[in-house]
């Protein structure tokens, strides 16, 4: 198995404890949309307790490529949070930015 493939191995599982039953195609989408950052340390997790961290990925993914109305972003960030678990401390990118897409129903997206 690839890199990638074990990644979305991981992220299946992770999903599924939080009662998702996620789509092969659209997470494998999600994760390559990651880009590189999902294989370092730092940057495959959203940390939701930093201020900055939340900006970027409100800036960079919710607004920019989700083309999220500015008056929902804290709406889907807190979502995200609640779902993966405020206490979960392996809040991967992948797996947070895939409820976000499912929460707005942008799955054309990554069509």
């Amino acid at each position: 198995m690839s890199k990638l493939d074990d990644k979305i191995e991981l992220y299946t599982a992770e999903l599924k404890k939080v009662g998702m039953r996620p789509d092969a195609v659209l997470l494998r989408k999600v994760t390559k949309a990651c880009g590189p950052s999902i294989y370092t340390k730092d940057g495959e997790k959203v940390s939701a307790s930093d201020k900055k961290e939340l900006d970027r990925v409100k800036q960079n993914f919710m607004s920019k490529k989700l083309g999220i109305a500015e008056k929902s972003l804290d709406g889907g960030i807190a979502h995200a949070i609640e779902r993966i678990g405020k206490s979960n401390r392996n809040k991967y990118r992948a797996v947070f930015y895939y409820i976000l897409v499912k929460k707005f129903k942008k799955e054309s997206i990554f069509a």
